[in-house]
């Protein structure tokens, strides 16, 4: 209920930014009204706009407004609603080309058509971009850093024509006022563009930290330590958090990724980030030296046992690199001498390829840990659970005492995360009890 409570506020700003350009326009002097469906198109156009200028909101990493939903949740959000934001500005100009193509002008010709309806075709061109890249991404096989070059492009020029449009049609916004908020919010967006593109990775650019060494693990992983450089580093962390990494490059060329802490709060000045190597700049960790420059943004995330004090003991469902964060809390328990129950389910392809394979052996004698191991290809004298995580594993394995009061994590690949969610909702875990950390954030 807690979290539910600190959530709605920011859910009535975000409705309250979408809603309130229109309503400003609504009121004062109202231009002569054509029909509904003009109407409606004029509405769907505004719309569509303010929706497009909150998403630059719920990328800038704002830790008061994203902690009651997690970092993760904002970005799937933002990415399902420029779907939804595209499509509004897409309605609003189907209508207009089905019902009063005449507004559109003669022609198409930049050359020769209005300024101001070459913008509004420029933005629509844009978004589209912007949404098509996104989603497609792997599809369409690019590079991470190009695909961040070209959504910063896409969405900033998207967004100046849209206001450039609006502005130049003038239906609604003759009006100095009206125009006047317009030139406003567009300030407003300029300002967050900027602090998100300059404010930030300047301070991250003047507060860097240094490879302290590069540790091979199991499963083609590599451990990262950093500690700071020539300031105190993070104050505190939850364990479960992440934070955004740039490596090997400035934080300004919008070159960072996501990585889970995998070392505890206790150890700090120092963390450690589990990285596997898949590709982009994580297959280049092994090469890493002492003293090299990383700059780091954070921390972020909800997904930590610090969030669940009174919980009476913990389940961990994971798989491969998903491991990470709740070595994390692990260790973290471990020094905090904290006895309560943690049951973790490890599913990995091989036995090979178990991360942290000897430490968690080791947290057994320190933890009232119960470690289940889940192999997808085991070895032939293989005595453990096999194949991939089920509802009728969890029900076989999962302790009855307490089930429905247990705080569970869940990280991983999708097939995993949607195995694990619909195995304990089935087994009668309620919903709230359920944290997902969810792995593909762009």
């Amino acid at each position: 209920m807690k979290q539910i409570s600190s959530a709605l506020p920011w859910v009535a700003i975000y409705l309250l930014l979408v809603t309130a350009p229109l309503l400003v326009l609504l009121m004062g002097e109202m231009p002569p009204g054509v029909e509904f469906w003009w109407d409606f198109a004029m509405a769907l156009g505004f719309a569509g706009m303010a929706m497009m200028g909150v998403q630059f909101a719920l990328t800038a990493r704002f830790r008061r407004a994203t902690a009651p939903f997690g970092i993760d949740v904002i970005y799937y959000f933002h990415r399902y609603l420029a779907i939804v934001a595209l499509f509004v500005v897409l309605a609003h100009f189907l209508i207009i080309w089905i019902g009063y193509d005449e507004a559109l002008g003669e022609t198409i010709d930049p050359r020769k058509a209005p300024w101001e309806l070459t913008m509004g075709r420029a933005a629509l061109v844009m978004f589209a971009l912007a949404v098509v890249t996104s989603q497609w991404r792997a599809q369409l096989r690019l590079e991470y850093g190009l695909w961040r070059y070209s959504h910063v492009f896409f969405a900033t020029i998207g967004f100046a024509a849209a206001v450039a449009h609006i502005l130049g049609v003038g239906y609604y916004t003759e009006a100095p006022g009206k125009r006047a908020m317009w030139l406003t919010a567009t300030l407003f967006w300029v300002l967050l563009l900027l602090w998100v593109r300059v404010v930030k990775p300047w301070s991250q650019l003047r507060h860097p930290y240094r490879v302290d060494e590069v540790r091979e693990e199991r499963g083609n992983s590599w451990t990262l330590a950093l500690v700071p450089d020539g300031h105190r580093g993070l104050k505190r962390f939850m364990p479960g958090q992440f934070a955004w990494l740039t490596l090997r490059s400035s934080p300004f060329l919008l070159r960072e990724h996501p990585f889970s802490i995998s070392s505890p709060p206790e150890k700090l000045p120092r963390l450690e980030f589990t990285i596997k190597a898949l590709g982009d700049r994580t297959g280049t960790i092994r090469s890493f030296k002492r003293g090299e420059a990383v700059y780091l943004d954070g921390p972020y995330g909800m997904f930590s046992i610090d969030r669940y004090r009174d919980t009476p003991g913990f389940v961990g469902i994971v798989g491969g690199v998903g491991i990470t964060p709740v070595m994390s809390m692990l260790r973290s328990m471990a020094e905090r001498g904290d006895r309560r129950p943690f049951q973790l389910f490890y599913a990995n392809r091989n036995w090979d390829d178990v991360t942290f394979r000897e430490e968690l052996e080791d947290l057994r004698s320190r933890l009232q840990l119960d470690l289940v191991h889940v192999l997808e290809e085991p070895p032939e004298d293989w005595e453990g659970e096999s194949g991939f995580v089920t509802k009728e594993m969890l029900n076989r394995l999962l302790s009855t005492a307490k089930r429905a009061e247990m705080s569970y994590f869940v990280c991983g690949p999708p097939p995993l995360l949607a195995a694990a969610e619909d195995g304990l909702t089935a087994l009668g875990v309620p919903l709230r009890q359920i944290k997902v950390e969810i792995f593909n954030l762009v």
